[in-house]
């Protein structure tokens, strides 16, 4: 059975000037990228050095009837929002993409009492962590358009309302390169207006991912993510003994660092206070990117398709950069194993699946 060391909480990733690789479960007081010493083999100033560094924020949430994931990512060169949000009972769907040259903010460094606020025309995202009190709130306001009705949502993730660890973890590129990545699973409550219709969320029955990223990440970054959690009522169906009968949550990718059986971003979540580091994984796509996906492990506690139903992509090529990001929207099914041997059956589970491809 695959196991990793999840180690006492720090307040930094960096130590001496040196990455620190590892698993913890508890987020960091800080995380500065810039203090690493010469991460590259040549000098550069700490400027041209900020500019390698990219940043973003990932949520996503659930229940019965909607589906909601939205991300705001610091480029440095640009920034990039998206939103999308999908109606289950209806089909009904709103894209929102938007990319904003330059900018002279940052995502914070740490989560325990800060907020990051960006806007523009038509358009506001606002994000407010707060560890401190087991919270992480965010505001999203869209105007309408003649193609696209307005959206606006006031959402609050409770980190403590299941009782389940989060997730911080140091991943390298190198001896001096690195990725930091911080992932928690938690009720949601909060209230959302689509088109005019008012939709509110109970957190008893809501629940949804926060992730946060920093990294001194390649030139030519290639990562897939595999996310999906119970909402609504679905945990129901996902076992026939009580036992089972709890919320979960997974998040798995592939990347590009290095020594992925030591330490990488892998985990399932079970309510009750289980997390379970996972291995790490092989995501194929045989048929292509819009066909199923197979992610497994060769531990034997991966073992999961990924069927799309709803596929989303935005791309544009300009000068020294390229984004293509894929955001397909459907089903898991298969089987997770976590840490006590126990099976976790995984059937039409509605999730998100992500593949990015960043030159810059």
């Amino acid at each position: 059975m695959y196991s990793r060391e999840i180690l006492a909480s720090r307040g930094t990733p960096i130590e001496n000037g040196l990455p620190v690789p590892g698993t913890w479960k508890e987020a960091f007081e800080e995380v500065d990228l810039l203090e690493i010493q010469r991460p590259f083999a040549f000098p550069l100033p700490r400027g041209l050095r900020d500019l390698r560094v990219k940043e973003w924020e990932t949520f996503a949430l659930q229940d019965d009837h909607i589906y909601l994931e939205a991300f705001l990512a610091n480029i440095k060169y640009y920034r990039v929002a998206q939103v999308i949000l999908y109606d289950k009972d209806s089909g009904e769907r709103l894209r929102f993409n938007k990319v904003m040259p330059f900018g002279g903010w940052h995502l914070p460094r740490s989560l325990w009492n800060s907020s990051v606020y960006s806007s523009s025309y038509g358009f506001l995202f606002r994000i407010h962590s707060w560890l401190d009190a087991g919270t992480v709130k965010i505001d999203l306001d869209i105007e309408a358009t003649r193609k696209r009705p307005s959206f606006t949502a006031h959402l609050e993730y409770r980190l403590n309302s299941l009782k389940i660890p989060s997730v911080a973890v140091n991943l390298p590129f190198s001896d001096r390169r690195c990725m930091y990545a911080y992932k928690a699973f938690a009720a949601v409550q909060g209230d959302m207006v689509f088109g005019g219709r008012y939709i509110s969320l109970d957190p008893a029955k809501t629940q949804g991912t926060f992730r946060d990223y920093k990294g001194y990440f390649p030139y030519r970054m290639h990562s897939t993510w595999c996310n999906a959690f119970t909402g609504g009522d679905s945990f129901r169906e996902q076992g026939t003994r009580d036992a089972e009968k709890v919320r979960f949550g997974f998040s798995i990718a592939e990347n590009q660092t290095k020594e992925t059986f030591k330490n990488n971003e892998n985990v399932l979540w079970q309510e009750g206070g289980r997390m379970t580091p996972l291995p790490p994984v092989r995501i194929t796509m045989p048929d292509g990117i819009e066909k199923e996906w197979v992610i497994q492990d060769v531990e034997g506690m991966v073992d999961l398709t990924f069927t799309p139903q709803e596929h989303l992509r935005s791309a544009f090529n300009l000068f020294l950069t390229r984004w293509e990001y894929d955001t397909p929207l459907g089903f898991y099914n298969g089987m997770l194993v976590n840490s006590d041997g126990e099976q976790i059956p995984v059937r039409n589970l509605w999730g998100l699946g992500e593949k990015l491809y960043l030159r810059v």
